[in-house]
């Protein structure tokens, strides 16, 4: 069944307010998703994203003022293990998939997720340490609300991978792995 404007608004419409607002704002943008269940109705491709997620589920997020997180945007973008404790001591709405090798920020809006993403590279790549890129997120936030420009909340400001792949490094044999069955009579 191909998906309408008014069956997603349908998927959403019994949502609490916090994140129906924000899957509004996705559908609006975007139109109707490619996928949709009760709880995440998922857009492939749209825009500069792998994939974006409106879903049901929200969380309650006081960095850097309160706010709700819903509307998660993917990107392919492969960060080295040694960035994932600074990515989490910058904001807990970016998470980084090591195998997946992909990036999502989770936020309200669009132009938050551009911000979390644009200041993630900056970490990954050095240019900022996690605090500087707290500051910097704070007054393009305030910024915003001031109607004033904020660069990073316009679009991405870096090219993400494509369709990568990091599946890690093979360290049992299959010779290893059958001596292990063996072993347990398996």
């Amino acid at each position: 069944m191909t998906m309408t404007q008014q069956n997603a608004a349908n998927i959403i419409g019994g949502r609490p307010d916090a994140s129906r607002e924000a899957a509004q704002l996705v559908l609006d943008t975007y139109g109707p998703p490619q996928e949709a269940t009760d709880t995440r109705p998922t857009w492939h491709r749209p825009g500069p994203w792998k994939r974006l997620v409106a879903s049901r589920t929200y969380y309650e997020h006081h960095f850097p003022a309160p706010h709700i997180d819903s509307a998660e945007s993917f990107i392919d973008y492969q960060v080295p293990p040694e960035k994932f404790t600074p990515l989490a001591r910058f904001d807990g709405s970016v998470i980084a998939e090591r195998t997946a090798v992909e990036v999502s920020a989770r936020c309200h809006d669009e132009q938050a997720n551009f911000l979390a993403l644009n200041l993630m590279h900056d970490i990954v790549t050095g240019e900022k340490p996690p605090e500087e890129a707290r500051d910097h997120y704070a007054k393009e936030f305030a910024d915003h609300r001031r109607g004033r420009s904020t660069p990073y909340m316009e679009r991405l400001r870096f090219a993400p991978g494509h369709d990568t792949a990091a599946p890690d490094r093979r360290l049992l044999s299959d010779e290893d792995l059958a001596r292990a069955a063996a072993e347990g009579g398996g």
